[in-house]
């Protein structure tokens, strides 16, 4: 009897081990993919002297290659179809959408926009003629620097006093003048664990509360995680089955920096 209840008590633990384990690996394979950043891009808008200005987005790509058009890649919008711009002044934004990109350069945006673009003046709508950014898409240009396991946030700031254009025959045009506005929004931590064999589970803790979770590479050691919001934590290694879970204090995190514990020892 004693025998079996030392058995179940080990197989009770291994259990919620490997649930955590599973856990981890789950929570690392759909949210820290390892050498990626998180781009998201937001609109606003400059005041105009319209009643609306509506814009007809259906796609919103990043090039992180400007000379070849390959380097285009879809956004996950949040949202696809019409934004009036006017709802978006006074420091008030919206998430258009976001991706995960390798780190390095990303050099433009284009806002794809469908047929159904209008503005409204003196309570009446006229059709906004937009013939470029329907055939091509609006083009801003941004050329910035990505690191991974960082969030960016690209605020593109529509100026819609100065991108609508009269015609002398009463048409309304969009000339589109936008500013790109690139910061970022959060740091990484990273590390090596060694022996890679120990391969714990990562966990950045404020307070009580665990802000990110990573896990070691089975191959390398290598640890990421991403995303973490400026401040001080503490680092919680949970290792498998042979090695002495461990933390480490007082680590800091600054906005658009990756900290770099180097290489964690785990005890046997």
């Amino acid at each position: 009897k004693i025998l079996m209840k030392n058995m179940l008590s080990s197989y009770c633990r291994v259990t919620v081990f490997g649930f955590l384990i599973s856990l981890a690996l789950l929570t690392t394979s759909c949210n820290n993919d390892p050498g990626t950043a998180t781009l998201q891009v937001r609109l606003t808008d400059a005041p105009g002297d319209y009643d609306e200005v509506n814009i007809d987005i259906q796609d919103v790509q990043v090039n992180s290659d400007a000379s070849s058009n390959s380097g285009w890649k879809s956004l996950d919008v949040k949202r696809k179809g019409v934004y009036n711009l006017l709802k978006l002044t006074n420091g008030l934004d919206t998430l258009l959408g976001d991706i995960q990109l390798p780190e390095g350069s990303v050099n433009q945006i284009r806002l794809v926009l469908g047929t159904n673009n209008t503005i409204k003046v003196s309570g009446i709508s006229y059709p906004l003629s937009t013939p470029s950014a329907q055939q091509s898409g609006l083009k801003i240009q941004i050329h910035t620097e990505l690191k991974a396991g960082v969030v960016y946030s690209i605020l593109l700031d529509f100026d819609a006093a100065k991108s609508i254009v009269k015609t002398g025959g009463g048409d309304f045009k969009l000339k589109p003048v936008i500013r790109s506005i690139v910061e970022a929004e959060s740091g990484a931590i990273k590390g090596i664990i060694s022996p890679v064999a120990a391969s714990p589970a990562v966990y950045a803790i404020n307070g009580q509360d665990t802000v990110a979770t990573s896990f070691a590479d089975q191959l390398s050691g290598k640890f990421l995680l991403k995303g973490v919001p400026a401040g001080t934590y503490t680092i919680r290694f949970e290792p498998g089955t042979g090695y002495v879970a461990s933390t480490k204090s007082s680590v800091a995190v600054t906005v658009g920096s990756v900290t770099d514990l180097g290489t964690i020892l785990i005890a046997q």
